[in-house]
């Protein structure tokens, strides 16, 4: 069943909408949509008052990590954590109240995939695979073809997201976030060939981020995926400054899809 995930962006301890691709060390060359005036734990709260599980808090390089533990604290055990992710804290943002650790660099030193890392990360959490979310943002190269990006989503990594990647990775997390970098905070649409093969490709939850705009990009992805993808919207939501769509049209499309997943499990079940 598809449904809307919602996030929290950090960016020098502020809450941000940030033109994924534009995300590098030069803040004279970052392009930002928006800066929230509310701290995390605001939006903590409002994930947490709309009973809206599996959000993502994105610590998008340093100085964010008071402002995630400030997110955690507001809704303990619901809040997925990630950016800057290691073995050696992965276990502390587990106690520090994530419900998981997100990861992505970590597993790609100097571009490259390790699986030692892979496995050092996953002893980290006690050999507890239901709290590792495997971070596959990636960039296009070519039709129909992406790459892993790490380090803010600058570095393409040798890992090609596809088919074999994806059934390597599957056994050592819960689910996938992929950001497709090149259309995140652009509001100029999905990524529509990557939703569909994510949809072919994996077997576990998946969530797709980058180009969300209004309901129907939420209707699409559920038809395109089969209802196997789930999608963030960021910079499109009123409550980011965006006019694509009104938080609270998502939290009624999610019920309504839960709603309609229950009617049908109970005729199924007579």
């Amino acid at each position: 069943m598809t449904r809307f995930r919602p996030c929290i962006d950090l960016h020098a301890g502020r809450v941000k909408q940030i033109v994924g691709g534009t995300l590098d060390s030069q803040t004279a060359q970052l392009q930002t949509n928006y800066v929230s005036p509310n701290p995390a734990s605001y939006y903590a709260a409002l994930y947490r008052d709309s009973a809206l599980e599996g959000a993502h808090v994105i610590m998008l390089g340093p100085g964010n990590n008071d402002a995630a533990v400030e997110a955690l604290a507001t809704w303990p055990g619901h809040l997925q954590v990630g950016g800057g992710i290691t073995s050696d804290n992965a276990a502390l943002w587990i106690s520090r109240g994530a419900s998981k650790v997100i990861i992505t660099s970590f597993l790609f030193p100097n571009g490259t995939f390790s699986q030692e890392r892979l496995d050092s990360v996953v002893d980290a959490l006690g050999g507890d695979t239901t709290k590792l979310v495997i971070d596959l943002s990636c960039r296009r190269k070519g039709d129909d073809c992406w790459f892993v990006a790490m380090n803010k989503w600058q570095t393409i990594t040798d890992m090609e997201v596809n088919q074999e990647s994806i059934k390597l990775l599957e056994p050592y997390c819960s689910e996938f976030l992929i950001h497709a970098a090149d259309n995140e905070g652009l509001q100029r649409g999905i990524d529509e060939s990557l939703v569909q093969r994510l949809a072919e490709w994996c077997s576990i939850p998946v969530t797709y981020a980058g180009g969300g705009r209004n309901l129907d990009d939420l209707e699409l992805v559920k038809k395109i995926s089969a209802g196997k993808v789930d999608l963030t919207i960021g910079s499109a939501l009123d409550c980011f400054g965006g006019n694509g769509v009104k938080y609270e049209d998502c939290v009624r499309w999610n019920r309504e899809q839960e709603q309609g997943a229950d009617i049908l499990k109970s005729h199924t079940e007579r």
